[in-house]
């Protein structure tokens, strides 16, 4: 493709994206739509195309680490650090939005912003959101505690319990993902939950809910009984 075709076509682009959004995007078209903004004066089609065969789809693009992205083909080293921009700005959309409504009654809102924030590490990790006696998330309100191998991570309720006293939190929501894809809660997590429960009740914290994190599904100790 001529130089001047490669600017008409980023131009058309950007003008079918002006006028209707994403509407009658192919998913190479968007990831070409995203890669014009980090590779100049190029064609990226086939750049966009290579992403897509070797990660799916745009989700995994995201999630993918810079080493895996700058492996493909005509990616450079520029192009990695970008999409990471863009994954954690729109982490960060999605949590500044958790603050504008109580959380007690928001499990889907709260188990998508999980699921999109945890949704590309490749360990397991423990995080806490600290909430206000109207069940608001506190500003700076969410906590990366642990981090752990593939299949394993350990917290402990003490180290919980005390920052959140530190954060004067009335409640708490604690959440870690299954890199392996299988939600079901193992017997450590069973009882990390109960020891975390007892903690929090001796010290009147709430523990809202613990929610275990994968790719495509959620398990919610509250919505299934353990805790009341």
């Amino acid at each position: 493709m001529a130089k001047n075709d490669h600017a008409g076509h980023r131009a058309h682009l950007r003008q079918r994206f002006e006028k209707a959004g994403f509407k009658g995007f192919a998913d190479h078209e968007i990831i070409e739509l995203l890669l014009t903004l980090c590779i100049p004066r190029k064609d990226v089609k086939q750049q966009a195309k290579r992403l897509l065969k070797q990660f799916g789809n745009l989700k995994r693009i995201l999630d993918a680490d810079t080493d895996s992205l700058r492996a493909i083909e005509g990616i450079g080293s520029v192009t990695p650090i970008a999409l990471k921009i863009i994954r954690h700005v729109a982490t960060l959309y999605l949590e500044q939005d958790l603050h504008n409504d109580p959380l007690l009654n928001s499990s889907k809102k709260i188990e998508d912003f999980w699921r999109f924030r945890l949704g590309g590490e490749r360990k397991e990790v423990f995080e806490v959101a600290y909430l206000d006696r109207a069940y608001k998330l506190l500003p700076n309100g969410i906590e990366r505690l642990e981090e752990g191998t593939i299949d394993r991570a350990v917290v402990y309720p003490r180290k919980v319990v005390e920052a959140a006293l530190k954060r004067s939190a009335a409640a708490i929501i604690l959440v870690h993902n299954h890199p392996t894809g299988n939600t079901e809660p193992s017997e450590n997590d069973k009882k990390v939950t109960f020891a975390l429960d007892s903690a929090c009740e001796s010290l009147d914290i709430e523990l809202v809910d613990h929610l275990i994190i994968a790719d495509k599904e959620t398990y919610s100790f509250r919505r299934n009984g353990f805790l009341s």
